[in-house]
């Protein structure tokens, strides 16, 4: 939290606001891929059930459409654009970014709006997760009156870990040389995965590109030597930081106008925060546990890459592979779902 702030206010530092740009074009896109199988390596995988993930999806989905009617109904419709700005952030709060950018070339909506919207979701973003990871978690857990109860226990990862000596550990000899192996098979599993997504439309590409980056996670910690590289899920975390760092720096507070964009932010906080409750109301009624709704909701709203970070808050490492599986429906179906609130909200 500490570095999403900071990476906010340096972000609207003008004189170091034009050496940042280069580093927010390059780092987002290459640290979430790298990170993304090193948190998977320590973990084996048990049966788990399919409606878990079934419930989860559904309740999210119907969740975020809700809250966004609702947030139209009152604020939406009084913002320019408004439906379609309905429909990015129906896509952007199912799926990511990649399906706001996506549906931003579908209705072709003023730069300047599009801009707006990133801006407010990472000033509003920020605020779900201080909520989340201050207040949010122990909340949730005693609503659904559970302490450190799992109800599906479908990842055991290794626990194991000295708090606050992983990383001294990388500066010995046997840390340099497990390091050197946990980015070599990483960037493997980074060119394989990326070989098989460059087959397939463009528009494909990052979907199939995180799903096989999490499937080949998933394999090669069935490999005993892979699985035994114990600072693989710290080495992830870092940089996960350094996302967390250089996504916030790209909030841009000269472009907001507070003034004549309160209704648009009010709607988008709206979808945030209503269809939190939503989902956590939905995901009660189906008996599915606190910290696969909560894992999941950031999924929704922030996107997978923010998934590692928020199991790290829960002390949850089980909970990463249901935010991931979560987060890939979302973005495979948030554009589709992104058009038919756009749609719903312009007939309203």
């Amino acid at each position: 939290m500490v570095l999403y702030a900071v990476g906010m206010v340096l972000g609207n530092i003008p004189a170091i606001t034009t050496h940042l740009t280069p580093l927010q074009d390059v780092l987002p896109n290459v640290m979430v891929p790298l990170a993304i199988p090193m948190m998977l390596y320590g973990c084996t995988f048990s049966r788990r059930e399919a409606g878990l993930q079934l419930k989860i999806v559904v309740s999210g989905f119907l969740s975020v459409c809700l809250a966004v009617v609702i947030g139209y109904v009152f604020f939406g419709r009084h913002v320019n654009e408004g439906a379609e700005v309905g429909g990015i952030i129906t896509g952007m709060y199912t799926g990511g970014t990649l399906n706001a950018a996506a549906l931003q070339a579908i209705f072709r909506i003023k730069s300047e709006t599009f801009i707006l919207i990133n801006s407010y979701d990472i000033i509003i973003s920020f605020i779900y997760f201080v909520f989340l990871f201050s207040v949010g978690i122990k909340l949730f857990r005693r609503l659904y009156g559970e302490r450190a109860k799992r109800t599906e226990e479908v990842v055991e990862c290794d626990v194991e870990q000295s708090a606050g000596s992983a990383y001294k550990e990388l500066l010995t000899r046997a840390g340099v040389r497990q390091l050197m192996s946990i980015v070599g098979v990483t960037l493997l599993i980074v060119a394989v995965s990326a070989g098989v997504a460059l087959v397939l439309p463009e528009e494909w590409f990052m979907i199939v590109f995180i799903l096989m980056l999490t499937t080949l996670g998933v394999v090669a910690s069935f490999v005993k030597r892979v699985r035994e590289m114990t600072l693989s899920y710290d080495v992830g975390m870092y940089l996960i930081y350094i996302f967390s760092l250089t996504i916030a720096s790209m909030a841009d507070f000269s472009s907001l106008d507070i003034k004549g964009g309160i209704n648009q932010l009010a709607f988008m906080s709206m979808a945030v925060f209503v269809s939190l409750m939503l989902h956590a109301a939905f995901c009660r009624l189906m008996r599915v546990d606190a910290d696969s709704m909560m894992i999941s909701s950031v999924a929704f709203i922030n996107s997978p890459p923010f998934v590692p970070m928020a199991a790290v808050a829960m002390r949850n490492k089980r909970a990463v592979v249901t935010g991931l599986g979560a987060g890939i429906v979302g973005y495979a179906l948030g554009n589709h779902l992104g058009v038919l609130m756009a749609e719903i909200c312009s007939r309203l």
